[in-house]
């Protein structure tokens, strides 16, 4: 069972990275306005707290030590938090490097972590995705009409779930 201990710093600071960037870019894959940035990053925040739970060691200390850096989930959150988009001056650019640390974190992962632990951590990094671009619709007009997870959402997360599907 590895822990914080078999990672060098630059590997420790991957995983802990990685579950925020593929909440953000989870997010960012198809550009919505402030009310649903704040949705879809409300449960990005979600699902990685309920990480905190999870019966694998690796996925709950990564999961305890962001909890610690983001502060914890509030069901409550006032309606003036920023949930603005985050401008991306490239979009594909900035998805292609979170996914290009997905794969260098299922390489690190194939080489110190046990099977198990490695797989419900992609599965937990899946699934925060999943929960993102779940969160709420995208298109439409008033909060009518559009769809809850656009191409451009199911295409980050099929290519995210390909990568970590060994």
């Amino acid at each position: 069972m590895a822990s914080r201990s078999v990672y060098s710093d630059e590997e420790w600071g991957l995983l802990v990275g990685l579950p925020q960037s593929v909440m953000i870019a989870a997010s960012a894959a198809e550009p919505d306005g402030a009310r649903r940035t704040l949705a879809e990053n409300t449960a990005g925040i979600d699902a990685i707290a309920a990480g905190r739970d999870s019966g694998n060691p690796l996925v709950r200390e990564v999961a305890t030590h962001l909890v610690a850096e983001l502060g914890e989930p509030d069901a409550d959150v006032p309606a003036t938090v920023p949930g603005a988009p985050i401008p991306t001056p490239d979009r594909e650019s900035a998805l292609a490097d979170v996914l290009d640390r997905a794969r260098a974190a299922a390489a690190l992962l194939t080489r110190r972590a046990a099977p198990g632990e490695a797989a419900a951590y992609k599965h937990w990094l899946v699934g925060i995705a999943e929960q993102v671009v779940g969160a709420a619709r995208s298109g439409g007009f008033l909060g009518i009409g559009g769809e809850w997870v656009s191409e451009a959402e199911g295409r980050f997360v099929a290519e995210l779930s390909t990568i970590l599907d060994d």
